[in-house]
Order: C-alpha cells, then structure tokens, then sequence
C-alpha cells in the first residue's frame, strides 16, 4: 500500500474521531436517531487523536513532498516527487482534517 494513502487515511480517521464527542450528537440527531451520549465517552480522548491526526498529517506531507531518486537501466539518476493527484488529495484531507478537529470551535460560530 502506497505510504501517502496511508498516511492521508489515517490523518482523517484520526481528525474523525477527535471531533466525535461534538460531531456524534449531531449527526445522530440530523439523521433522527437522537443525540446519544455514547459520543461524548471520546471527549477524554480527543486531544491524542489531534495529535495522532497532526503526526499523520506530518508524515504524509513529508512522503508527498520528498525528492526521490529513480534509478534508470543506463546508471543515470531522476530526481521525481509526488503525482499531482496525490498532492491536491493529501491537500483536501489536510483541510477536511482541520475541520474536523476545530469542528466544536466552529460550532459555536453557527
């Protein structure tokens, strides 16, 4: 599995649930199923999995953004990065991360 998709997957997943404890009582109560406190048992967590989400989030723009060189059958080398897509992905996760964690500030402004 390629190291950018899995670091990118893993910044959302963590982001996801560091803002659960403010995020789950909405949703549930949008889709109709009542807030459930069962949401608010991650709020002790949720500046580990900021963390966890920063670290991936790190890790990802590192891998993304890194020169690499590609060694050719006649010895010469290529320095490459990362494919277009791959950055402008890494980019979007990187913004619905952020959202995802300032998600309670963000609340109270609505």
């Amino acid at each position: 599995m390629n190291k950018a998709v899995l670091t990118t997957s893993g910044s959302i997943l963590s982001a996801f649930l560091a803002s659960l404890c403010c995020i789950g009582p909405v949703v549930l109560s949008v889709i109709g199923a009542g807030s459930l406190g069962f949401a608010a048992a991650f709020e002790p967590y949720r500046p580990y999995f900021m963390a966890i989400t920063v670290l991936f989030l790190g890790a990802g723009f590192y891998f993304t953004y890194r020169k690499r060189e590609v060694k050719c059958e006649d010895g010469t080398c290529k320095v490459e990065s990362a494919g277009r897509w791959n950055k402008i992905i890494l980019w979007v996760a990187a913004v619905v991360a952020v959202i995802f964690m300032f998600f309670p500030q963000i609340l109270t402004l609505l």
